[in-house]
């Protein structure tokens, strides 16, 4: 967006800003009784998250109501994966939010990428698996033998699906 900073009120009033410093707050310039909180913005080189649809030119469905959009428009590079590629991706559909070709650097066929988070209209989010991974990230020990399990073990996303049990709902697709 090219902006250095942006204003957001989800912080205010909590002890966030004294812990981070990328946050600050200012006076309103339109108003300066009125004092909010400013987020210094981010620009990473590269930014990686998971949609719903692509098209073979770079469009791409993400869910509703996520904060991708805003990131993907932020970042030098964007690399997307969906849970199917389609022929086109229709900006209206309704499903979700249209990220046009011109922010995506690639997209990439992964079929149940989210999880164990949602991917709404293909599956729901695995609460068991969203547990197992809350209680691992308790210490580092814990989170360590999670990380072992769930990602190091496995050359490739088939082989933390079959670990799952999911392996069947895993669908490879040529390039």
């Amino acid at each position: 967006m090219g902006i250095p900073y942006v204003p957001t009120l989800g912080f205010a009033g909590s002890d966030v800003i004294g812990r981070r410093d990328d946050f600050t707050i200012m006076s309103n310039p339109f108003n300066p009784q009125e004092q909010f909180v400013v987020a210094k913005a981010i620009n990473p080189d590269v930014a990686i998250f998971h949609g719903l649809k692509g098209d073979r030119i770079g469009n791409v469905l993400l869910r509703d109501r996520g904060d991708e959009l805003m990131l993907g428009q932020a970042s030098r590079k964007v690399i997307v994966t969906v849970e199917e590629v389609v022929d086109r991706v229709d900006p209206k559909d309704s499903a979700g939010n249209f990220m046009p070709a011109i922010h995506v650097t690639a997209v990439a066929h992964a079929p149940m990428g989210a999880h164990p988070t949602a991917a709404p209209g293909y599956y729901d989010a695995d609460e068991e698996e969203l547990r197992a991974y809350v209680e691992a990230s308790c210490s580092d020990e814990s989170f360590q033998k999670y990380l072992q399990r769930h990602v190091f073990e496995h050359s490739d996303h088939a082989g933390y699906l079959t670990m799952l049990g999911l392996g069947s709902a895993y669908v490879a697709v040529a390039p």
